[in-house]
């Protein structure tokens, strides 16, 4: 997984999915069990574990050292080998190759983020979110202020293919997928699929966290992934709002909101919680249970979501947590899962449970509103909740494939990174002793859990634990826009705003001639595809993709006299299929330690091309994907030196004898 930043405000027009037009997606009345239905039976039991981003390098060392005992069992039954990523090594990316079996080209997610070039000249359309769309009721009827939806809004899933799952339920085999990500919305199955990464808050964001504190200090207006709120305690009371999805039954689409009242104890660290009807009670330094909150749009029309709340602080200051409004499994505004039943079935036996795609809080972590240990205790949670619903799973697992997936391998390498990496520029020794082993930590976490699915799955079943990446240390951060702006191909309308806007907003498109899109991809300014294009198609294009690329990869950090770009991958190169013609012109493959800066992704320019990442996100993987391999270990002998994603998919299909369609790319590794 990764992170991307820039202002609130942006990042909720970048990915806001309509929740007042999709609440007319809301599913219908549940089904009391979710049953898989037409499929036949198979003595072929596969159990997949998708660690995200288990890195070969740190576990062979642990596994060498004896640290991964079970790891070191599974490998000595079969095999164990670094597992080709995609190209870039982006977890949607290569999330997506492993789903569909084939590159990039294949299925049409070449990055977390993409662009659409008809719409360059619109800031707020140009650049989109790459896994999914929401288009809202195509046919309203305006009465006053109101807008009233004469037909429904959809939410589609942009991933191309079919998915493996599909292919196997086409032979009646059955398949259970916990969470794997680039799967949002669920792909049409009856198959059991509850969706991960890639799937919003209740407002359509990534995930947008609120926090309400008495210190002016840390009002910050310019933080991503958060809402910092000024409040004042009087007669010791605090009145505040709970931010909710634009109201798209009125024209101008306010944002919604729920009124908050906070009775704080004069004496004790303890406060009182009252919204909608509830009130519930918080120690100082503790989180509630899950709360629901409603939001409405008209007094017939209302929508549902669920948060926690953290009492971080009572005296003298005042804070308080809110973690994004989750959607609220047992009553989904939006589709969350594959039979649709299936969420509500996993809600009425485990209660409410984190729905939003990336669920730890890694914004809040880096902008200092959760600690360090404040952000374990709730990523414990996530992981605790997950592995509840696996062993569910893994208790009736008698047939077929179960794919399991834990992000919590990934989140905290992305925010631990640092007491790794000594050259970290926010490497604290001091916290090392406390901190240091949390990586390892949960390595070990991870070498208990497939102990126990090894051990309930029987001998007979193939076993397989994989990853879609590795890990790197991001220390040095390089904007590319800047790069390209520096050396002539691209232009600004004023130097004198240089760092002040994004979105492309301060940009000559009639005198550029690329520009940075994404965490790893640069495209042209190709007249007739992007509508304010001016660089002809044919040889001239094609020569001045290799020239650029060829400087990317010749450019030297001043600071570290090291290249930055290890490869910058012409996209042509690099990718087949029928969607090569909405790939990048050049895929930036970055140098250890190297990564995008935070604000070029979303077309923001900033004065240096350089800049240490100062962030506590001090680990990442967008570097060339040969430094960046997954991880694949089974309990059956793996051939061949350097198997790749799309080569486990065909494998899978190959274990319950299913053909391989002539679409996908890989070949059978067992």
């Amino acid at each position: 997984m990764t992170k991307i930043k820039g202002h609130p405000l942006e990042r909720r027009e970048f990915l806001k999915l309509g929740l007042g037009a999709a609440s007319l997606l809301a599913l219908g009345s549940p089904e009391p069990v979710t049953m898989l239905r037409g499929q036949n039976e198979t003595a072929r039991k596969v159990l997949i574990l998708g660690m995200d981003g288990v890195d070969p390098h740190l576990l062979k060392v642990w596994m060498d050292e004896g640290k991964l005992p079970t790891f070191r069992r599974l490998a000595a039954q079969g095999g164990f080998s670094p597992l080709r990523t995609s190209n870039p090594p982006q977890s949607p990316v290569a999330w997506a190759n492993f789903i569909a079996g084939t590159n990039p080209g294949g299925h049409g997610i070449f990055d977390f983020i993409h662009r659409d070039p008809s719409q360059q000249s619109d800031p707020s359309k140009f650049i989109v979110f790459s896994a999914s769309a929401t288009e809202e009721a195509k046919r309203t009827l305006k009465i006053g202020k109101y807008v009233f939806p004469l037909s429904g809004g959809e939410v589609r899933n942009l991933r191309k293919g079919k998915a493996f799952w599909q292919l196997l339920e086409e032979r009646g085999i059955p398949a259970t997928i916990f969470k794997i990500p680039a799967n949002y919305p669920p792909v049409e199955s009856s198959q059991r699929t509850l969706v991960g990464m890639g799937t919003p808050d209740l407002l359509g964001t990534y995930g947008q966290f609120n926090y309400y504190t008495t210190v002016p200090a840390e009002i910050n207006e310019d933080i991503g992934g958060g809402w910092v709120h000024q409040v004042y305690v009087i007669g010791n009371r605090v009145d505040a709002k709970l931010p909710g999805p634009a109201n798209s039954f009125l024209k101008d689409q306010p944002d919604t909101a729920v009124d908050l009242r906070i009775d704080i104890d004069p004496i004790h660290p303890v406060a009182r919680i009252s919204f909608q009807g509830q009130e519930f009670i918080l120690r100082e330094k503790e989180w509630s249970d899950w709360k629901k909150v409603r939001f409405s749009f008209l007094p017939t029309q209302s929508v549902g979501g669920i948060c926690l709340f953290y009492l971080k602080q009572v005296h003298p200051e005042f804070k308080l947590y809110v973690t994004p409004v989750n959607i609220d499994p047992s009553d989904p505004a939006l589709p969350l899962s594959t039979p649709e039943s299936y969420a509500r079935e996993l809600a009425a036996k485990f209660g409410p449970f984190f729905t939003k795609g990336l669920p730890a809080d890694t914004s809040a972590l880096d902008n200092d509103v959760l600690d360090e240990d404040e952000f374990l205790a709730m990523d414990n949670r996530i992981l605790r909740e997950s592995l509840d619903m696996f062993d569910y799973e893994l208790g009736r697992f008698d047939a077929g494939l179960l794919f399991f997936y834990v992000s919590s391998t990934d989140q905290r390498q992305h925010m631990f990174w640092r007491f790794l990496d000594p050259a970290s520029p926010t490497h604290d020794p001091a916290l090392v002793p406390r901190y240091g082993a949390v990586i390892e930590s949960i390595y070990r976490e991870m070498d208990a859990l497939l102990g126990r699915a090894m051990e309930k799955a029987g001998r007979d079943a193939v076993v397989i634990a994989m990853s879609d990446h590795g890990f790197n240390p991001f220390r040095r951060a390089f904007n590319l826009n800047s790069w390209l702006k520096e050396n002539g191909y691209h232009v600004l309308k004023s130097e004198r705003r240089l760092s002040e806007e994004s979105l492309f907003m301060n940009t000559d498109w009639s005198r550029s001639r690329a520009y940075g899109v994404g965490l790893n991809g640069l495209y042209i300014n190709q007249r007739g595809r992007e509508s304010g294009g001016i660089v002809p198609p044919g040889p001239g294009k094609d020569a001045l993709v290799r020239e650029i690329a060829r400087k990317l990869e010749e450019t030297v950090d001043p600071k570290t006299g090291e290249r930055a770009i290890l490869h910058a991958f012409v996209g042509r190169d690099i990718y087949s299929g029928p969607y090569l013609e909405a790939a990048p012109d050049i895929v930036l493959g970055f140098n250890r330690g190297y990564r995008i800066s935070w604000g070029s992704p979303m077309g923001r320019f900033s004065r240096e091309v350089f800049e240490d990442n100062l962030e506590k996100w001090s680990g990442d993987h967008m570097g060339a994907p040969e430094i960046m391999p997954g991880i694949l270990l089974a309990n059956r002998p793996i051939r061949g030196e350097s198997p790749a994603l799309f080569d486990l998919t065909a494998s899978l299909l190959a274990l319950f004898g299913v053909e391989k369609p002539k679409e996908l790319v890989g070949k059978p590794v067992f």
